[in-house]
């Protein structure tokens, strides 16, 4: 046990190490009257489109001088940001009034390009001294016009910026545009454009360590607040009532069926078996597809470790709202650092089951879940590129993911399948399997895989949707997510219904001499990773106004490899719980 825990350990401290730099990387700059605080624009994309950003000089703004990208880490290249030197100037103190930044005449094509972004609400985001500024480019006139043809178009030409600072330190900073102070893009035909700013530097009290509170109040106002503990409240009541109710059952059908068994077999021994012990001599038989299996249940444990270690990261405060990209290093550097784990998991359970191909069945391990995220992957970055989105990863940041998984998750999985494979650990089956399986009897369609799935599925999904919606207007939206301990509350909900729930079918797979109950409970547990996809639709029609071929693909897209990511941890946790209750069952019985 302490082998195992030392390399988690260290892999938590390199992880907090590789992570927290980006939180050091928030400005704690001191600047003194008249120095240059570095202002950069981010991107611009339509608002109801997350995924789809642009870098905000693809659109035909002037700048004064010469632009310059900031250098970026890996997080923020996977999140997006592609931060370039601004036209503005806001200088530490120095107030300015009416201030023209750029000129620039703007063709027919520009006006008409900037007419089209402006239609589709646009909006551009910046950060000053780190600190996230954002707004819309423009806005249209629809005021008593019913034909869209009649629609008026603008362009917001100056930015006032209003920040606040501390002594010597930025603490806020809010950019309002000018409605009155606009171009009208209607027609197409050539515009001179002076784009113009205004500086109001104001005092205030705020600490610096608290400049960051202002964005993670929003997510815990009291009425949210409310909304998210009715939210916890209704799942435990739910999930309380339905499963003590199935547990009441269990326990009481169990005892029933103990007491039978030992009068059964104090009173007639010759007496045919009936139920659960009926099977005893084929229950622990081995699955068919072992090898799959054993790489299903690898990974999955992976993926459980991998979102425990976030949650840990997250409680502790280091996904801090507009950390850029800390969340997508955390899951690149903690997946590669615990692929040790699913290595291990899986050749160990499969050496366990009698396999002989450890090494193949390690290749399966690593490419159960990386392979299908590969290929939607690639799919993904040829659709920005094509669209010339900011979501395309530069080949140098390919290069350093490719780098990161043969260097680190490779080696770590083939030394975790090797101490899997040499950890001579045997399949503890308190009875023993005949020779020849029995026959399992006809069984009515209720008792079927699929229609188990979703009666499995159910009960866990009913305990989170409601959590749900904020974490998809989170990822998929503008809103501010910050309640992690609330979200690992409900996460652990989450595993103890899919445990028993898993646990409560297997039983009575069991009790109606169906023999076949492996694969059963693992699809069983991570069928709630198909309610939560199944939810992905609902969201996407009916909560969101996302559109366009470039934002489709990628939320279905990667939503399946998250749902997916789900339906392997879940089905670990759900094959696992049954696998323990199954052990724990026929080890309480005497059978011959």
């Amino acid at each position: 046990m302490e082998k195992k825990l030392v390399p988690c350990l260290v892999s938590f401290v390199l992880i907090l190490c590789s992570v927290s730099h980006v939180r050091s990387d928030a400005s704690d700059n001191r600047y003194k009257v008249g120095d240059d605080v570095p202002l950069y624009v981010n991107k611009v994309g339509p608002f109801h489109n997350p995924s789809e950003t642009y870098r905000y000089f693809d659109l035909p703004f002037c700048s004064p001088g010469p632009k310059k990208d900031k250098k970026e880490a890996l997080g923020e290249l996977l999140n997006g940001d592609r931060l370039v030197t601004a036209p503005y100037k806001l200088d530490f103190l120095n107030d300015k009034d009416s201030e023209i930044a750029c000129k620039k005449r703007l063709t027919k094509e520009q006006v008409a390009q900037f007419r089209e972004v402006v239609s589709k609400d646009y909006y551009f985001q910046m950060y000053y001294d780190d600190l996230p500024i954002w707004g819309f480019l423009g806005k249209v006139d629809k005021e008593g016009k019913n034909d869209p043809s009649e629609y008026k178009y603008y362009l917001f030409k100056h930015l006032h910026f209003t920040i606040f600072y501390n002594k010597d330190r930025v603490i806020e900073i809010a950019a309002q545009s000018d409605p009155n102070n606009v171009v009208d893009l209607t027609e197409d035909k050539e515009v001179d454009v002076e784009f113009m700013y205004s500086v109001k530097w104001k005092e205030t009290e705020i600490p610096f360590e608290k400049r960051m509170e202002k964005y993670s109040q929003s997510s815990s106002l009291p009425h949210h607040l409310e909304i998210h503990w009715f939210s916890i409240i209704n799942s435990c009541v739910t999930v309380l009532l339905l499963t003590g109710f199935l547990a009441t059952i269990l326990m009481r059908v169990l005892k029933n069926d103990f007491v039978k068994y030992a009068h059964d077999e104090e009173s007639a021994e010759d007496l045919e078996e009936t139920g659960w012990k009926y099977i005893h001599g084929d229950v622990f038989r081995y699955p068919s597809y072992k090898s799959l299996l054993a790489a299903a249940v690898g990974s999955g444990t992976q993926l459980f470790t991998l979102t425990i270690f976030i949650f840990m990261l997250a409680i502790v405060g280091v996904f801090y709202p507009y950390n850029r990209g800390a969340l997508f290093t955390a899951l690149v550097v903690i997946y590669a650092l615990t692929a040790g784990i699913a290595g291990y998991t899986a050749a160990s359970f499969f050496c366990q089951l009698e396999g002989t191909n450890w090494v193949r069945n390690l290749l399966l391990t690593g490419a159960l879940f990386c392979g299908p995220l590969f290929l939607t992957f690639c799919f993904l970055n040829t659709v920005a590129i094509a669209y010339s989105a900011t979501a395309a990863l530069p080949f140098g940041t390919i290069v350093v993911i490719f780098l990161i998984w043969a260097l680190v998750t490779t080696p770590l999985l083939v030394l975790g399948g090797i101490a899997g494979k040499n950890s001579k650990a045997e399949f503890q089956a308190p009875v023993r399997t005949t020779k020849y399986p029995r026959e399992i009897p006809q069984l009515p369609w209720y008792r079927k895989t699929l229609p188990q799935m979703a009666m499995a599925g159910f009960l866990p999904f009913s305990a989170i949707y409601i959590e749900l919606y904020y974490i998809f207007a989170s990822v998929w939206g503008h809103r501010i997510y910050t309640i992690y301990s609330i979200l690992f509350i409900v996460f652990i909900i989450l595993l103890i219904v899919t445990a028993f729930i898993t646990v409560a079918l297997t039983y009575f797979q069991l009790a109606a001499e169906d023999h076949e109950w492996w694969w059963r409970s693992f699809l069983c547990g991570g069928s709630t990773g198909l309610f939560i996809y199944g939810y992905c639709l609902y969201y996407y029609y009916a909560r969101s106004d996302m559109s366009g071929f470039m934002q489709t693909s990628f939320f279905f897209g990667y939503m399946a490899c998250v749902c997916y990511g789900f339906f392997l941890m879940l089905g670990s946790i759900g094959f696992r719980a049954s696998l323990f209750f199954v052990r724990h069952i026929y080890r309480s019985i005497k059978c011959e």
